[in-house]
């Protein structure tokens, strides 16, 4: 063919990147400011989802009402702020949101149940009796996860992560949280299809449009899409459009159901203890415990989530640890307030740097200010937090695909043409869904999990460990990439495992020192192996 005058651009390969292209600000770079301010609220907008529901879900269950709920969440949003300018500061140094986890909500409600509270007539005092066990319990458990990530645990562990074991863990971390897109949108279909369309349309569609406007819409669909959406809500609800619906349907479509707005006081600042002094329960603290070894697991596909849309190299083990370990620390800060659960790296907002294309570390920390002053100023943040529930799901559909696809990316470093690939990662992600699925539905029809001894601390274990679909589907392909076939000599390329060598050790790669060194030359007094 070369001889023959045939072309010298034929197809090949798409080359590997360990940092992804294509990104407009990466993780040590900066926006304009008000570009910058815009984004960062944004991102509050986007973590405050999260943050509604869990508080919606435990807060009725602990005997609390419209007062009690708009309290915990303004102490999760000022913990959560404080939490995110450590992570970005002193942790990982990722673009990651530190908000409230799913993970911590079946030890919360069998607290909540418990029949110790039975005695109690007052629902608010149930209420801080319930939530000062749940603070002791977190408050047991920041020390487990401190442990891990400050005394190099978690970096053992990480040094035998492969590209291949990391496929299926940011996958499933994205993938996993399926129940909170979709059948939460059709709660409210008349609002929550057209959000979703909005926000496809105007960050997909748009840009191709409007070339000279492009990066308007790809960055700010999500508030366009709120914007919108929102106001269209507001219409249908003052028109009597769910008058005479069921009670289910107006607490999901209307915007004046949530009682957040009148029970929010204008001025308050959270303080530690404000529930009382935490009490400690050796049962409860070892179904926290489990909780959060299960948001190190989360956390860490989210981390690499962010540092692939961040445009920065693979994290090193040391810098992967020293974030787990300040995890801990935003564990034992949610223990001392009492935000009633427990807290993890935020998925969607990993999701949203996809789809802003802007890994900017400064962007998440203005979203944590914002975190902070709308937590104080508690009727302001009120009205943002009663959002319609359907719509934040809509957002949910676009950026937890964007943190599945981040997965899908890695696929790159690893021999797609190797069975024992194929096997690892199908087998592994299968199973990371098939499993909690299982668990789910029979909690659902039983009214308890499959494991169901005497010893409700154990069930409470197996339950949280085996509904998590990234912990399930990590667990298997961590331990297939370590034992199957571990001494043949083309396991180390298949896996990807040579793409990832010269990011071992914090001082292999340049680069690593640009994007993970902690502020103000303070690698000199904690320094990363």
């Amino acid at each position: 063919m070369a001889a023959g005058g045939g072309k010298s651009d034929d197809f090949q390969p798409f080359p590997v990147k360990d940092q992804l292209p294509g990104v407009d600000f990466c993780l040590s770079s900066t926006p304009s400011w008000p570009e910058a301010v815009l984004l960062g609220f944004q991102h509050y907008l986007v973590m405050l989802g999260t943050t509604v529901i869990i508080s919606s879900i435990i807060v009725p269950l602990m005997g609390g009402g419209n007062v009690e709920k708009a309290d915990v969440i303004n102490t999760v949003l000022f913990v959560a702020g404080i939490n995110t300018l450590l992570q970005t500061l002193f942790g990982s140094r990722l673009p990651v949101v530190i908000g409230g986890s799913y993970a911590f909500i079946i030890p919360t409600i069998s607290i909540a149940l418990s029949r110790r509270y039975s005695t109690f007539v007052d629902p608010h005092r149930r209420f801080k009796a319930s939530m000062r066990d749940v603070q002791g319990s977190l408050i047991v458990a920041s020390f487990f996860t401190m442990v891990i990530g400050f005394f190099g645990f978690w970096r053992i562990v990480s040094r035998f992560f492969s590209p291949l074991a990391a496929i299926p863990l940011v996958i499933l971390t994205g993938l996993g949280l399926y129940a909170q897109g979709f059948p939460q949108l059709a709660r409210c279909i008349e609002i929550g299809l057209p959000a979703l369309v909005a926000v496809v349309f105007l960050s997909q569609y748009v840009p191709h449009f409007l070339k000279s406007r492009k990066g308007i819409f790809e960055r700010f669909a999500i508030l366009f899409s709120v914007a919108i959406v929102w106001a269209f809500a507001e219409i249908l609800t003052a028109a009597g459009a769910y008058d005479n619906r069921a009670p289910q349907t107006q607490f999901s479509c209307r915007t004046d159901r949530s009682g957040l707005i009148s029970a929010a006081p204008w001025i308050r600042f959270p303080y530690p203890f404000q529930w009382g002094r935490p009490r400690f329960n050796a049962g409860d603290a070892v179904a926290v415990i489990a909780a959060s070894f299960v948001a190190i697991i989360e956390s860490t596909g989210t981390f690499i989530t962010a540092s692939r849309y961040a445009s920065a190299t693979p994290m090193p083990p040391s810098v992967l640890s020293r974030g787990v370990g300040w995890l801990g620390v935003g564990l034992l800060l949610d223990g001392l307030f009492g935000t009633g659960s427990g807290s993890t790296a935020s998925v969607e907002n990993a999701g949203l740097l996809g789809l802003t294309r802007v890994g900017s570390r400064t962007v998440i920390q203005i979203s944590a200010v914002f975190m902070l002053f709308f937590s104080v100023l508690g009727k302001f943040g009120a009205v943002l937090a009663s959002i319609p529930l359907p719509i934040m799901a809509a957002l949910y559909c676009v950026l937890f695909a964007y943190v599945a696809s981040a997965g899908l990316g890695l696929l790159q470093f690893c021999n797609l043409n190797s069975f024992r690939t194929k096997f690892i990662v199908g087998f592994s992600v299968f199973m990371g869904l098939s499993v909690p699925q299982y668990f789910n539905l029979y909690l659902l029809v039983s009214g308890h999990g499959p494991v169901h001894t005497r010893s409700t601390w154990f069930n409470n274990v197996m339950q949280v460990i085996f509904s998590s679909p990234a912990t399930v589907g990590f667990i298997v392909a961590f331990f297939l990439d370590c034992t199957h076939s571990y001494g043949h000599s083309s396991v180390r390329r298949d896996s990807g495992r040579h793409w990832w060598e010269k990011f071992r050790n914090f001082n292999t790669d340049t680069r690593s020192e640009e994007f993970y060194s902690l502020p103000a030359n303070l690698n000199r007094f904690f320094p990363s192996f």
